[in-house]
């Protein structure tokens, strides 16, 4: 169960994020590669390019990274169906632990069991302005507990 559920997750972060094997800003200036790899963030030089096989790499590391951050900073996290665990990590893989963080409604509504509400709340944000179908397809799950179908 364990690996499906990573699978499903390593496929909605590609797909939310998509592959670009050069270079680039991402909407907040930051130079980022790969499936959404930040590399200012991690300190590193910004290459003229990167192989898929690093690219994937970067993604999993992401990823344990997000997953690790959302379950030290999110006491209710561990007690939350992999679903919606997937989202908070998807938001944190994001934004970072710190802006997904300042969704405090939402969190609030999550760690009370408001699965409705924190999907309101997720799709009111200026982040649902940014990422558009994004935050539509995580705040459908937020609310129904299914993974999406499209």
């Amino acid at each position: 169960m364990e690996s499906e559920w990573r699978n499903k997750l390593r496929k909605l972060l590609i797909r939310h994020e998509g592959l670009r094997l050069r270079p680039y800003q991402c909407t907040a200036g930051r130079w980022t590669v790969g499936y959404g790899h930040n590399l200012e963030s991690h300190g590193e030089a910004i290459p003229t390019s990167i192989t898929i096989e690093q690219a994937e790499k970067y993604l999993d590391q992401d990823m344990a990274s997000a997953e690790s951050q959302c379950r030290s900073r999110m006491p209710f996290f561990g007690g939350l169906s992999p679903v919606r665990q997937a989202v908070l990590i998807d938001m944190c893989f994001n934004l970072g632990i710190n802006g997904l963080l300042g969704f405090k409604n939402t969190l609030a509504a999550v760690s009370s069991g408001d699965y409705a509400r924190a999907a309101k709340q997720m799709l009111e944000s200026k982040w649902a302005t940014q990422v558009k179908t994004r935050a539509v397809r995580l705040a459908r799950m937020m609310a129904t507990d299914e993974w999406p179908k499209d």
